[in-house]
């Protein structure tokens, strides 16, 4: 079991990321590049990171002070929910709109409504859901 964030965590999201066509292969057509980073609402800095190049997950592990193009926060409630459950764009929509999943970095709207970028977010809330999460 791994601690949500932590870089076995992320990790373990890394290896589902890139073994997904349908995240993966689909940010690849598009040549999506990003550093995204994950954390707790109430904190200064996020926990995890994730680099992806032209769609693959290439590093990913413990926050290491890089700037995020990507940084989304939400209580760990919240986080263990949608990982357990998914979140569908509605849901997703819901959550943004509410407040319970806030974006530091990144362009929220833009993202959600180019199909070619929401889809694969969308599925790689799905992706948590099979790490074995504290």
């Amino acid at each position: 079991m791994a601690e949500l964030f932590s870089a076995d965590w992320m990790n373990n999201l890394k290896d589902a990321w890139n073994a997904d066509p349908e995240v993966s292969g689909k940010l690849a057509e598009i040549g999506f590049n990003s550093v995204i980073t994950c954390g707790f609402k109430n904190e200064d800095q996020p926990r995890g990171v994730f680099v992806v190049e032209n769609g693959e997950c290439v590093r990913a592990g413990d926050y290491d002070g890089s700037t995020p193009d990507w940084d989304m926060r939400a209580d760990r409630e919240n986080w263990l929910k949608w990982a357990s459950d998914g979140i569908g764009m509605t849901g997703l929509g819901t959550a943004f709109a509410m407040g319970k999943l806030k974006f530091l970095s990144g362009d929220f709207k833009g993202m959600i409504k180019d199909p070619r970028m929401a889809g694969p977010f969308v599925k790689s809330f799905a992706l948590m859901g099979k790490i074995d999460t504290e």
